[in-house]
């Protein structure tokens, strides 16, 4: 079975028929099209999840620093790990690293906006507060700012 019928049929099989043509070198039979398509829907994924991470870490760090419900303080901690525990992972990409940089005031706005709604409150910075250092590092945690 030509291996684009096998792509939509079975994708499982797709992989490891792919898989194989790469690692003999079998060039002239690979789903080229697939192929490509494949490759750059994992790099958007890449991105996307850690988009996702950073829009969660920042959010939280927010409402950790600003926003004062003692039930949720701890909850918060958690929470900034277990998004900062992803995002370290995903940046040792130094790709996704340099991606991280391009991206982070533009997720901050939508963290921004989040912490917002979450909260209630319009206390929070216009621009992110957090170096890239302090949003890496497993034990930093902001500074409690609220009233």
């Amino acid at each position: 079975m030509p291996t684009q019928i096998v792509y939509e049929q079975d994708y499982q099989l797709w992989l490891e028929t792919t898989l194989k043509q790469l690692q003999e070198r079998d060039l002239d039979r690979l789903d080229w099209e697939h192929l490509i398509e494949e490759i750059a829907a994992l790099g958007n994924e890449q991105k996307q999840k850690l988009e996702s991470s950073l829009l969660q870490l920042l959010k939280h760090l927010l409402l950790y620093q600003h926003w004062s419900l003692p039930d949720c303080k701890n909850h918060w901690e958690v929470e900034i790990d277990n998004f900062r525990v992803e995002l370290r992972k995903l940046t040792k990409s130094k790709n996704l690293y340099n991606y991280l940089l391009t991206v982070l005031e533009e997720v901050y706005i939508d963290a921004l906006r989040q912490a917002k709604k979450k909260s209630g409150l319009n206390c929070f910075p216009q621009s992110c507060p957090y170096t890239i250092e302090q949003i890496l590092d497993v034990d930093y945690l902001p500074p409690f700012t609220y009233l």
